[in-house]
């Protein structure tokens, strides 16, 4: 597991941006699939983004589809969610997460098994 921290929440008003961050302690950061998950009072935690080990593939809940970009630097361990055009909807903790795995074909970061997590980072949309 790798430790990871999050940060960049904070409150903002509709339609406005915010980017958060979060910081991988680990120096086997490129076997991470990366991800950002969210959950909202009384809600399920669910899958917002992900990036691919490489950064060449990315995966969006359908909701932030357009209006959320996922990227990571392999050389600074970091990934970072940019979130533009918020809603109330969008209010919740944001969780960074990690998938150690050393298989190289395509996977589908929707369905994978998370294993590190981060201690959250929250996010306020006011209408």
């Amino acid at each position: 597991q790798v430790q990871l921290e999050e940060s960049g929440g904070g409150l903002v008003q509709a339609g406005g941006s915010l980017r958060l961050s979060c910081a991988a302690s680990t120096q086997t950061f490129m076997l991470y699939n990366m991800a950002w998950f969210r959950q909202a009072p009384g809600k399920e935690r669910e899958f917002v983004a992900g990036v691919s080990k490489k950064g060449d593939r990315t995966f969006y809940l359908d909701s932030v589809k357009g209006r959320f970009t996922i990227s990571r630097d392999n050389v600074k361990n970091t990934v970072s969610l940019q979130m533009t055009n918020l809603t109330p909807d969008d209010s919740a903790v944001y969780y960074c997460a990690g998938d150690y795995t050393t298989f190289v074909g395509y996977m589908d970061l929707t369905r994978r098994q998370y294993d590190s997590w981060g201690q959250g980072t929250r996010v306020t949309v006011s209408s």
